[in-house]
Formats: structure tokens, C-alpha cells, sequence
């Protein structure tokens, strides 16, 4: 991520095939359509952007045609040195949320990605084996925190009743387990384990102190361009987190169509840049 962040910047462009937006590319709603739609993002984002990131459900309701493009698309950034981000948002406990892990993290997988979205508001000592097993493969998590919809908020609002976390948000409490996990961990330019903060959230009103971040947590920002949020806002918006944000964008890029995808990605990742760095 801090190579990615060095060559190409902090934009990561989401691969979201709505149905809508097949039909704006002259695609099939089909698995071919999709694969086409994932090569072309692809495509258009090598050389431009550092970060890729697959929304895996618009592959999955291809059934397993569905997965096979979704293998083709993920392998095929990967071969362009793209970062792919898995956008999964799995989550379970036990022996069912490490096969989850070893679905999209481990070296050699058909799914294999370089870091996947989860959820943890089972606990995050729910995930603890897939926050192992990316330590050990050179992989990452995104671990949901504090999302956007505001259907979320009265759960990640909500106070801990007890334990070493109590009296914290739930959403404060798994940015503290993930700090926690990160320093146990041999120094990386980036933690290993890191967060998803809407960017249009307002953090304070989460418990979450934007002051006092540890340094180097990543996080995946979504919410930019489409949905709001402003690239020149990043240092306010999340304060000391700021330095580990990806700043994701999907449909803002995607309304480019196949033909001004190219450039409309090279003019964002150019305005990041000049933001950030």
C-alpha cells in the first residue's frame, strides 16, 4: 500500500457493474457483461491508479459464471500491479469466517486479493484468524467501523456495557482492537489490519477521536465524488487518520463510460495527488 501510495497516489477506483451502468456500456446484465466491465476498469485504471476495488456482489449474482469473471477481472489487475481490494464485507465466527479469509487471501487462491472488506460487529475477536492469516500471507483487512448508511448508525453508535472497551462506541471500540492488533504485529509502513470510515460520516458524532489516530492505520474512505465528499476535505474529515486514507470513488468514475474512463480516472487520481500527495 505505502508502494501503491508512492507511485500512483491514494485514488482507488471501485468496480461496481450496476445494472444501469452495463446498459450506459452497451453490456449484457450478464457474467459476460461483467467481465467485460471489470477488464475494461481495468484497464483503463493500469498505469493511472494504484487501487482497484471489485464490488463482489455484482459478480455473485452471476451464480458461479458470476465468480469465474470475477476471478478473471481480479487476476488481471493483479497482473497489471494494481492493489485489489476484494470489496466482500464478509463476516462470521470460527471456522466459517477463516474459510472466508482463505477464499480471498490466500497466495495462489482463484479469488486471490491483496486485502478484503469484513465485518466484526460479531466482536472482533470474531475475525481474529482472518486478521492472522493476512499478517502471515502479506495480506490486508478493512474492517467496517463507522458506514454511511444511516441505518447503521444507531448500532455503531451504540455504547459497550462492559469489558475493556466499555463505555466506548462500538465503532470506537473496533478502531481500539484493531490499533491493538496492528501494534502486536512486526512494523509495516501500514498496519496489516484497517478500517472502513464513510467519508461522509461525521466521525465525532461516533465516538471516534480523529486527534489521536495511531499512526499508519489504513483507511478505505468510500464516499467520494458521487456521494459527497470532497478530496480537499480529507484532512478535515479525518484528522490524524488522514495519512492512511484511500480514496475510494466508484460511480463518479464509472459515468465516464468505457470511452472517457481513462481519463476522467488520470484527471481524479492527478487531483488526489495534488491534494495529498
Amino acid at each position: 500500500m505505502a508502494a501503491a501510495f508512492g507511485a500512483q497516489g491514494r485514488l482507488c477506483v471501485g468496480i461496481d457493474p450496476h445494472a444501469h451502468l452495463l446498459a450506459d456500456w452497451g453490456l449484457e446484465a450478464s457474467a459476460a457483461g461483467v467481465r467485460a466491465f471489470g477488464l475494461r476498469v481495468v484497464e483503463a485504471a493500469a498505469g493511472r491508479a494504484g487501487i482497484v476495488k471489485p464490488q463482489v456482489a455484482f459478480f455473485e449474482r452471476y451464480g458461479s459464471a458470476g465468480y469465474a469473471a470475477l476471478e478473471d477481472v481480479v487476476r488481471a489487475a493483479r497482473d497489471a500491479g494494481l492493489l485489489v481490494i476484494a470489496d466482500a464485507k464478509r463476516g462470521d465466527i470460527g471456522t466459517s469466517v477463516a474459510a472466508y479469509a482463505e477464499a480471498w487471501l490466500t497466495p495462489g487462491s482463484p479469488l486471490e486479493a491483496d486485502a478484503m472488506t469484513i465485518a466484526a460487529f460479531q466482536g472482533v475477536g470474531s475475525i481474529a484468524e482472518p486478521m492472522r492469516l493476512a499478517e502471515s500471507a502479506g495480506k490486508g483487512l478493512f474492517v467496517l467501523a463507522a458506514t454511511s448508511n444511516p441505518e447503521a448508525a444507531a448500532i455503531q453508535q451504540a455504547v459497550v456495557a462492559d469489558g475493556p472497551r466499555a463505555g466506548m462506541t462500538v465503532a470506537r471500540a473496533i478502531i481500539e482492537d484493531v490499533h491493538a492488533f496492528n501494534q502486536e504485529q512486526p512494523p509495516h509502513p501500514f498496519g496489516t489490519v484497517g478500517l472502513v470510515l464513510g467519508a461522509t460520516v461525521a466521525l465525532g458524532e461516533y465516538g471516534i477521536d480523529t486527534a489521536t489516530a495511531a499512526p499508519a492505520v489504513p483507511v478505505l474512505a468510500p464516499g467520494f465524488g458521487h456521494q459527497g465528499a470532497r478530496v480537499e476535505d480529507v484532512d478535515r474529515l479525518f484528522g490524524a487518520f488522514a495519512p492512511g486514507v484511500i480514496v475510494s470513488e466508484s460511480r463518479g468514475l464509472l459515468a465516464a463510460g468505457p470511452d472517457g474512463l481513462a481519463e476522467a480516472i488520470g484527471r481524479r487520481a492527478e487531483e488526489v495527488r495534488a491534494s495529498h500527495g
